[in-house]
């Protein structure tokens, strides 16, 4: 990965959403300033995993996993630009139809937004 795709990435996600922490490794492309500097200036807290800590990721890595089998390796993407309208549709789908094996088969949306409003409400 190169550090400006990081950066980018970054950029995006925090253009939708802040979360309260940012966990990552220990990849150079996370402790570089520029990306911790971009998480400390949205109040972002930053936890890298330590050398070993292989199962710290293990729910990013069960999604991607996810996504590869339900979607990308079932398709034959004839540019980029379909790639991401796929992938894109496919993660609306598995945030906000997909039931996902958890006590009431919530989405994820569903649990997010729960979670938004119960810290919201005094």
């Amino acid at each position: 990965m190169q550090i400006e795709f990081v950066i980018e990435a970054m950029q995006h996600a925090l253009a939708q959403a802040t979360p309260q922490i940012c966990n990552s490794d220990q990849g150079s492309h996370f402790t570089s300033s520029q990306s911790t500097q971009l998480l400390l200036a949205h109040d972002v807290r930053i936890s890298m995993d330590s050398k070993g800590r292989a199962l710290d990721n293990i729910f990013t890595e069960r999604l991607w996993r996810t996504v590869k089998y339900e979607e990308v390796y079932l398709k034959d993407y004839a540019s980029p630009r379909e790639a991401r309208e796929e992938l894109r549709a496919y993660l609306r789908f598995y945030n906000e139809r997909r039931l996902h094996q958890a006590p009431g088969s919530w989405t994820p949306a569903e649990v997010y937004f729960a979670g938004s409003r119960k810290e919201q409400t005094p």
